[in-house]
Formats: structure tokens, C-alpha cells, sequence
């Protein structure tokens, strides 16, 4: 793949084309800050719109049009853009949730399954939560191109099938529907879409050095499976257009392969996907179109009520293509078929039905400015501790966490990349700076709020989003609560509406050597008991439990050896350590390491 481009500095690259957009269809403007095309407010001359459901999706660049090129009538409120490859910030997603679309009847947030899109598109989904805002998430996840059994508890990636449930639940949200049937929808497209791609070689990125670390495929050879990000597929090999074709659609159909038997295609009508990753001629993507469609008739009986071929999703200019399925149910929706709400007019420049003239004759110059709706400032709850007491106990917490980043680091080194005990003792000092500047008020959630920007800022990595994501749903929980007193029974129930809250964006459970080890015997002995030490001592011999435990989840999966064997997860300790302090164990304690 060529790694010559007309724009070789990256971040300008997005911009420019973000920008673009605006001049190619009036209905969008650019939110240049945070990355964010949005639905233009209605014309103040001219009538207003009917309320509904605004949809907002999003993920790294470099999959265009997907998914800025998908916002206008019929489709999304708004796109969030992230650098290349990479997932947008959270809140560049909570700006747009919260100041960039309508939300009188709430938000739909869609996105693709992959960590860093699930972790921030999630942080943003709570703390608008804890806002009030109403707001639904929903992560798809429709490569076949990776089975169950590599894949494991992360799951199927999303790619282009993923357009599919963005124009269903656009045409539907168009005619007003509420929140719950959008959403509901939505998720039922999802679980009834398959797609694998290939290609015949990697992309190159605008600003990196060149083929410096491209895997290159050798002459002939296609990859099956290839990610949208670059990554690997199943597997690679020499064969041609109708030997690929076959070995593509036995993966999206064989139900006899139990890796990868996702769909059971059980329904009379069947929508095809052909998308151009990006660097396919025309010409040749209708070969592949008609390939693809004489095989799924000659060899499957299936022949699609609709048939649609072109560039949705792209991983930059890649050189392959990807075939998706929709199996075609019933919606349940009193009304609307999903074939007749992929039917349904939009206005986008990245799906076929082109603008309306009435829309380029308006020249709508409406943009949003408003960020009002942005603001972290936090309403009393009425819901009452001791701030004097509050605050001694946290600081006995965090300076627990700081004394204890030698033994954190030490064990990160063995198993990770080394850098989780500095992350929280960045996070720990930083609270106590923000405890020193701004006393507590005594109020628990406004208290609770006022940290949880300060960790979003201090802590990064996969553990500074879970944390920021439990936080977020710790305010909202709290809120939820409130009025009263702060009792230990009425945190163990919001810590626990807050763990069901982080379960939603990653599947860490006890078991899988991560800090959800620490966080769950805590929280379930807390609300049993009551009584914070025993609650910390559960917490604290769970994370010494980890020692030998085989990873699930995290960097430590792909790192080999037997360290893991000889160490507990730095992250389980870590919290631990946190718990321990809370329930009064201080580092200068003689003895400290026995509560």
C-alpha cells in the first residue's frame, strides 16, 4: 500500500475533512474543538421541527464517511471524531451528548465494539446520566472474521454491517418514536448482522514513518478477516475473487461452524452490504458484488430484498472490501419493517439518497454555540455526611495508595507495562490537592462530583476510564439515594448500582485478574455488614488471591512467562490498598500490612 498522501499531517488532515463536510451538505455544521459534525437547528424563519430521539455515534477517523459523513435528516444527530484510528475522548463525547443534539427526548448512542470507543463512549453516556439527560448506549459488534474462542469475553468487533443500524434507528427515531423503541430496535439489528472483510494488504497512516512497522502481505496473498484498524484477521492465503467469496460467506453462514455460527438466517428477506474499505475501484467492487450475490444464491437460496454496494465504512484507502448480512425480522414496532426504515429518505452524504434541492435552496446558516449544557456544576442533594470525618478517612486512603506505588509498580513491571502504580498515585495526589484547595461540603453527591473531573484529568489509561466511568455512575447512584444520611448501607447500595453501571463497558468480573477482584468482595460484604473493615479485609484478601490467576482481560493476557504466578493484579492491589485505608490502616501503622 502506498504510503505517499497529498495531507501527511494527520491532525490537519481530520479537521480539513471534518470541516468539508459542512461545505458539502448545509444541513451539518463543525464543532472544530471537540471534533463533533451535528445536525444544524432548525432555521429561526423557519418552522420548528417535530421533537425525537437524536442519534450520536462516532469512533477514530479514518473510516469515512463513517460516521460524520452519516449525520443529516433521516440518520445521526451527531458524529464524534477521534484521531486516526483512535476512539474520541469522553468528553468530547459528553459535549456532544449534552450541547451539540436535541435531547428533549433523549439520546441514542451507538458504537462500535472496540475498548477504547466502549470505555470513553460510555464514560460520557454516565456522566451525562448523572446530569439527568436520558440516554441509551448500544455497542455492536458484527465481525465474524475473529470466533468466539479468540475473541473471548471481548467479543465481536464492529465494522461496516454497523451503518445498517445506524439508518434503522435514524428512520425510526425521524418518526418520533420514544427512546425505548429506538433503542430496543437498534439492539435488534445489531444481533442480527454478520460481516467479515478482506483485503490484499495493510494501510498505511498519514504521518507515520513510512512501512516502518507494516505487516506487508506477500504478492497474491489476502488476508480474511482484516479489522478496520489494521488488525489481523483469521487467516491469509493465495486464491481468487470466487475462492475468497466462498470462504467469506461460509464464515457469515455455515451453522455447522460452532466459532462462528453467529446468526441463525431464519427470515424470508435478507439485506446485503458490499463496502468498499477504501482503495477498491468501482469497477472492481461491482465484480465482487456480483460474485457475492450469485453465490449466496447458488449455494445458500438466498437472494437479498435489497442490495447495497459502495463506500460506508472505509479503513482509510485499504485495499479489500467487506460483505455484511442483515437478517430481516420483525420489529415489533406497531408499523415500520427494517426494510422500510433502511427505505426511508435521509439526507447524508455518506448513504445513497442525495440532498433535497429545498434543503440546498434554505442555505442554513443555524450553528450551535450553546455549551450550557456542558457544565460540571452539581445541585445539592441533601444526602449528608461529616465533611470533617469524610475527608480524614480519604486522606488516610489515598495516602495509603501513594506509600503503596513501589509494591503496585514492582508488580506492573512483572506482568504489564509498568505504569499502574504511578497512574494512581498520580490520581491520589492529585485528589489530595483538590481536598486541600476545595474543602469537602458535606453533601455526598456534589462531594463525590467534585472529584471525579479531577481523575478524568490525573489518571489515563484503561483503569482512569474505569474508574471515571464508576465514579460517574457513583453520582448518579448517590442522586438517585438521596435525601438522608450517608449510612454505610446507602454507599454499599450505590457502589453497587455503580459496579452493575461499569459492567456494561467492559467484562471484567471477579475471576479475571483485573481491579474488579478488589471492588466486588468490597462492595458485597459492605452491604452485607455494613462495617467498612471487614469490607476492606474482603477486598484485600481477594487481591492477594490473584496471585497465580490467569488473566482475561488486559495487557497482562499477552504477556508470557510465569511472573504472573509470583504476583497479585497491580490493579486489585491498588485498590485494595485504597479500601485498607478507608477503613483506617495507614501506611506510618506498624504492622500495616495486616489490617
Amino acid at each position: 500500500m502506498s504510503s505517499k498522501h497529498f495531507i501527511n499531517d494527520p491532525a490537519h488532515l481530520v479537521s480539513s475533512a471534518l470541516h468539508a463536510l459542512t461545505l458539502t451538505n448545509p444541513n451539518v455544521g463543525v464543532d472544530a474543538t471537540n471534533k463533533i459534525v451535528y445536525r444544524r437547528p432548525a432555521h429561526p424563519l423557519h418552522a420548528p421541527r417535530q421533537p425525537q430521539v437524536s442519534i450520536l455515534s462516532g469512533g477514530g477517523s479514518g473510516h469515512e464517511p463513517s460516521f460524520a459523513g452519516m449525520v443529516g435528516p433521516g440518520m445521526l444527530a451527531a458524529a464524534v471524531a477521534g484521531t486516526i484510528f483512535a476512539s474520541p475522548s469522553a468528553e468530547q463525547v459528553r459535549t456532544g451528548i449534552m450541547a451539540r443534539v436535541d435531547a428533549e427526548m433523549g439520546v441514542l448512542v451507538v458504537v462500535m465494539n472496540y475498548t477504547g470507543d466502549v470505555l470513553n463512549f460510555g464514560m460520557a453516556v454516565e456522566k451525562a446520566r448523572a446530569a439527568g439527560q436520558a440516554v441509551e448506549m448500544v455497542v455492536v459488534g458484527n465481525d465474524v472474521g475473529v470466533g468466539r474462542a479468540k475473541a473471548g469475553k471481548v467479543g465481536r468487533r464492529g465494522i461496516a454491517g454497523t451503518v445498517l443500524v445506524l439508518k434503522i434507528a435514524g428512520a425510526l427515531a425521524a418518526m418520533g418514536r420514544p427512546l425505548e423503541e429506538v433503542a430496543r430496535v437498534a439492539r435488534l439489528a445489531a444481533v442480527n448482522l454478520v460481516s467479515v472483510g478482506a483485503s490484499l494488504e495493510h494501510v498505511h497512516v498519514p504521518g507515520r514513518a513510512a512501512d516502518a512497522a507494516e505487516d506487508k502481505l506477500a504478492p497474491g496473498a489476502v488476508e480474511i478477516g482484516m479489522g478496520i484498524h489494521n488488525e489481523p484477521g483469521s487467516g491469509r492465503g493465495q486464491m481468487d475473487l470466487p475462492q475468497l467469496v466462498g470462504k467469506m460467506l461460509a464464515q457469515l453462514l455455515d451453522a455447522k461452524d460452532a466459532d462462528r455460527a453467529f446468526l441463525n438466517v431464519n427470515s424470508n428477506e435478507v439485506v446485503l452490504l458490499i463496502n468498499n474499505l477504501g482503495g477498491v475501484s468501482v469497477l472492481e467492487l461491482g465484480g465482487i458484488t456480483s460474485e457475492v450475490v450469485s453465490q449466496l444464491g447458488s449455494k445458500y437460496g438466498i437472494h437479498p430484498v435489497r442490495i447495497l454496494s459502495g463506500t460506508f465504512m472505509t479503513s482509510l484507502n485499504g485495499l479489500g472490501f467487506s460483505v455484511s448480512l442483515l437478517n430481516v425480522v420483525n420489529t415489533d414496532v406497531g408499523g415500520p419493517g427494517m426494510v422500510e426504515l433502511l427505505d426511508a429518505p435521509s439526507e447524508v452524504t455518506g448513504w445513497a439518497t442525495p440532498i433535497q434541492k429545498i434543503t440546498w435552496e434554505a442555505r442554513n446558516t443555524a450553528t450551535r454555540t450553546d455549551d450550557a449544557g456542558t457544565s460540571r456544576e452539581v445541585k445539592p442533594s441533601g444526602l449528608k455526611m461529616d465533611p470533617g470525618a469524610a475527608a480524614a478517612v480519604l486522606t488516610d486512603a489515598l495516602e495509603r495508595v501513594i506509600a503503596a506505588e513501589p509494591d503496585v509498580t514492582r508488580f506492573d513491571t512483572v506482568v504489564g507495562d509498568g505504569d499502574c502504580g504511578i497512574g494512581l498515585k498520580r490520581g491520589a495526589e492529585a485528589i489530595l490537592k483538590h481536598l486541600s484547595q476545595t474543602p469537602l461540603t458535606g453533601d455526598a453527591v456534589v462531594d463525590v462530583a467534585s472529584i471525579v473531573p479531577v481523575v478524568e484529568n490525573t489518571m489515563d489509561g484503561t483503569s482512569g476510564a474505569l474508574y471515571a466511568i464508576f465514579l460517574n455512575a457513583l453520582v448518579h447512584a448517590l442522586r438517585v439515594l438521596s435525601p438522608g444520611d450517608a449510612t454505610p448501607q446507602l454507599w454499599a447500595s450505590a457502589l453497587k448500582q455503580s459496579c452493575d453501571a461499569l459492567s456494561k463497558y467492559t467484562p471484567a468480573r471477579p475471576g479475571d485478574r483485573t481491579l474488579v477482584d478488589a471492588l466486588y468482595p468490597f462492595v458485597e460484604v459492605l452491604g452485607k455488614t455494613g462495617d467498612v473493615k471487614k469490607a476492606a479485609e474482603a477486598a484485600r484478601k481477594a487481591a492477594d488471591e490473584t496471585k497465580g490467576m490467569q488473566a482475561s482481560l488486559g495487557r497482562t493476557v499477552y504477556v508470557g512467562g510465569s511472573g504472573y504466578e509470583e504476583v497479585p493484579d497491580p490493579g486489585a492491589w491498588g485498590l485494595a490498598c485504597f479500601f485498607l485505608g478507608l477503613a483506617g490502616a495507614k501506611p506510618t501503622d506498624e504492622g500495616w500490612e495486616k489490617i
